[in-house]
């Protein structure tokens, strides 16, 4: 029995896995609050105590970078060591890979009506693919193509410096410069990201928030809030909101395309995605991915697409577990 977990800064989801031939299989799965426990420690500790499943290998792909088997959470107050997990939870071995790679490994068990396909691309794509999920954090990662299989890769690119691209964008980066000592793409590219897109839209002047508005935001989360109004167009501020976060979604996904040359694919993954599928996705979103200049050409043949599953990063993370033992090769997309 393998276990695979996917470790976001809201919510931890595990889950045993068992091997049918080359196939997995999910057979036990459990979502726990991420906050609302002190360490992975005590979450896989206490389902493993739930559930009495005997496991050797063990594989969590975690929101955060990854360096020497640990890691300290990006969005979470968390210190987390493999070799210590492995050894407090009695586990032969365990791995962590960052939680975009864990995506990564995942996509190549998706089924094709788990993705929503934006830009069809050119004839035959091939090369270097990427990823790239805005949720709790910004994620990114790739591909390398090795011209025959597909290798991922993890990276930090969601902790780069924003870049605006006009009037209105550096207006919203002095705004951010107030309240953040460094200004990355996951300040506007994510849950708070979003709400952070409203406030400045708001303390403006640019937007109106009526009182049960107001109401709505502090009582919920804001960025689901601004997201679902925006969708049902209830709210004129919560639009302008969800369209520039979806413009810049777009263009920041069109740099890491150039960054990876990522010929071959990119992949739209998070909590957030399916959301931008429903908001001008095709439109909005790839004007702002091919408006890069002597560039245009080069990405509108890239294919694009949102990926609908939001199990992709548990279950790459049960694919490299079940790799543990074999070579390299064996992980190729």
């Amino acid at each position: 029995m393998i276990l695979a977990g996917d470790i976001g800064g809201t919510n931890t989801r595990l889950a045993f896995f068992e091997e049918k031939g080359e196939l997995l299989k999910s057979v036990i799965e459990k979502i726990y609050p991420s906050r609302k426990h002190a360490s992975l420690e005590e979450i896989v500790s206490t389902f493993l105590s739930e559930q009495k499943v005997s496991i050797k290998h063990a594989c969590f792909g975690i929101a955060g970078p990854v360096k020497d088997g640990r890691c300290e959470t990006t969005n979470l107050p968390w210190l987390v060591d493999s070799r210590i997990l492995a050894k407090a939870l009695d586990i032969e071995t365990v791995r962590l890979i960052n939680d975009l790679e864990a995506n990564a490994y995942g996509v190549a068990v998706l089924d094709p009506d788990d993705f929503k396909i934006i830009n069809k691309g050119g004839p035959n794509a091939k090369g270097n693919a990427a990823i790239i999920a805005a949720g709790t954090g910004l994620g990114e990662a790739g591909f390398y193509w090795d011209g025959k299989d597909l290798h991922p890769f993890a990276c930090e690119g969601g902790h780069t410096d924003f870049a605006p691209r006009n009037e209105l964008e550096i207006e919203l980066l002095r705004f951010l410069s107030d309240r953040f000592e460094h200004v990355s793409y996951e300040h506007v590219l994510s849950g708070p990201g979003l709400y952070n897109i409203y406030q400045f839209l708001r303390d403006t002047g640019r937007g109106e928030e009526p009182a049960w508005l107001t109401e709505e935001v502090r009582r919920k989360d804001p960025a689901a809030v601004i997201s679902a109004l925006a969708t049902e167009e209830k709210s004129e501020l919560c639009i302008q909101a969800l369209d520039l976060f979806v413009s810049l979604y777009g263009s920041e996904a069109g740099n890491l395309a150039l960054k990876t040359m990522a010929t071959g694919g990119v992949y739209i993954g998070g909590g957030i995605a399916p959301k931008i599928v429903k908001r001008r996705a095709d439109g909005l979103f790839m004007q702002s991915f091919t408006a890069k200049g002597r560039m245009r050409s080069l990405l509108e043949a890239i294919p694009v697409c949102v990926i609908l599953n939001d199990k992709t990063a548990l279950l790459g993370a049960a694919r490299y577990a079940k790799s543990l033992a074999a070579e390299p090769s064996a992980f190729a997309v």
